[in-house]
């Protein structure tokens, strides 16, 4: 606890955490599930606290809480104070011992099948006392979200991101693809021009996230509409409608590897034209656990493997699972 000059009540360790984590979810319930405490509870330390400092921390509201001008000032300096304290924690363990806890890592699901995983295997490996979990994302916003409110630990998410609550360090670069099916006139081939693609039907992302919005800004910039074909945030069912003609599509290189080595879709680019994404992982710029820095520390030591991959490489893809034929 941290007492009061001149004595009297002392502020708890304990109620500045339940503290931060209702400022980060903004809503009593959740901070509870993530606490493991009861509503009443988080309720009760968050009203002890406003109690002894003297001032409302929180302006409720129907769907939650806000924080109060008061709130703000009064986070920063309780986030400050648990960090030295989880410092001063880790100091007095020493190094005796490897880190240990949990790391819950977000982002998109095809992301973490085709770049991650394999990293999150050798991290588990290496770090058998760390417990990895993962959270896949529809969205480049709702990763960030679930950053923001607590719900994971690092995040993976296409730049750009901004919040002043976060730590933003880039990881590697990628590039989305002209992609079309095994049968389509363009296949086969490594360049098309731009006149050529305009009368194609584009199957494209729903809105909301970083591959909509990189495909938006292309075709903003070369100044026409594609003709529509479908929407859909599946990245595995946006595939397969490629594969079967019914539309053309603009996806990471990574995303479609296994099926270019397999020969179910071609890969090619759109003359005098490159559609770059820089990949960054994200965490709360906050003292962080020792898990979550051991973690941040592994992946950031894997930025060449992960270019390797993210240029989506033929060499690199799995055995095909189809024994004879094609899709039906």
């Amino acid at each position: 606890m941290i007492a009061r000059p001149g004595g009297g009540t002392a502020v708890e360790l304990s109620q500045l955490r339940t503290f931060r984590v209702v400022a980060e979810t903004l809503n009593f319930t959740r901070a509870a599930e993530r606490l493991g405490l009861t509503q009443s509870a988080v309720s009760h330390q968050i009203k002890s606290l406003e109690t002894e400092l003297g001032e409302p921390l929180f302006i409720r509201a129907k769907r939650g809480v806000k924080l109060s001008s008061i709130g703000q000032a009064a986070l920063e300096n309780a986030v400050r104070i648990l960090d030295e304290a989880e410092a001063l924690r880790e100091r007095v363990a020493g190094g005796e011992h490897s880190p240990a806890g949990r790391v819950r890592a977000a982002a998109a699901t095809q992301a973490i099948v085709h770049l991650f995983a394999p990293l999150f295997e050798a991290f588990m490996r290496e770090q058998p006392r760390i417990d990895v979990s993962f959270r896949t994302t529809a969205s480049t916003d709702q990763t960030v979200s679930e950053i923001l409110n607590g719900a994971a630990d690092v995040g993976f998410a296409s730049l750009p991101v901004f919040s002043p609550a976060l730590k933003i360090t880039s990881l590697f670069e990628d590039e989305l693809v002209l992609v079309v099916g095994h049968a389509h006139r363009f296949a086969g081939k490594a360049h098309v021009n731009l006149d050529a693609i305009r009368d194609e039907r584009v199957i494209l992302f729903e809105p909301g996230g970083s591959i909509r919005r990189a495909t938006d800004e292309f075709f903003h910039e070369v100044g026409f509409s594609p003709a529509l074909a479908l929407e859909s945030n599946d990245t595995s069912f946006i595939k397969l409608m490629v594969e079967r003609g019914q539309g053309i599509s603009l996806l990471p290189a990574w995303a479609v590897r296994d099926e270019v080595a397999w020969g179910w879709l071609s890969k090619l680019h759109i003359d005098g034209h490159e559609l770059r994404r820089t990949v960054a992982a994200i965490s709360l710029a906050r003292f962080q656990p020792a898990a979550t820095r051991a973690f941040l520390e592994f992946i950031l030591q894997k930025r060449d493997e992960l270019q390797k991959l993210a240029q989506g490489d033929i060499e690199e893809s799995r055995p095909s699972p189809r024994q004879k034929g094609r899709r039906r």
